[in-house]
């Protein structure tokens, strides 16, 4: 039941990242350069729809579908994290694809976007190599 519904999410995100035209790379670059601001309103909807759902589902359902209860994510801002964050931003600035955009954009017929993914994988890969988890 949990694997049919993590499937379902993904479909519908993949599906509203389709219609958003947030899988196409050129949508996302013009974004990027301050040209086409539409994306901040798909980006707008989506926080507003996780922030309701955040603030209501604890008061409505009780508990989680597929665990013991609502916990907070155990976040921390530290070196790992932020290099982290560059890296993935200049990855997205230069190539227009965001790695759950570029899944998507396969499902709409974009192959060249396998370079990018290639990429991905390529450099989550190195991360894994480079930088083990406790170094």
């Amino acid at each position: 039941m949990r694997l049919l519904a993590v499937l379902l999410g993904g479909l519908v995100f993949g599906a509203g990242l389709a219609w958003s035209t947030m899988a196409r790379p050129e949508v996302v670059l013009s974004f990027l350069h301050l040209a086409d601001f539409g994306l901040l309103l798909v980006m707008g909807g989506g926080i507003a729809v996780t922030a309701l759902a955040f603030a209501l589902a604890p008061r409505l359902r009780g508990r989680p579908l597929f665990t013991a209860s609502f916990d907070a994510a155990d976040a921390r801002l530290d070196r790992r994290t932020a290099i982290g964050a560059i890296v993935f931003g200049v990855g997205w600035g230069i190539s227009g694809a965001c790695p759950g955009a570029a899944l998507a954009s396969l499902g709409i017929g974009n192959a060249p976007i396998l370079v990018a993914i290639a990429g991905m994988f390529v450099g989550a890969w190195l991360q894994g190599r480079l930088l083990p988890d406790g170094d």
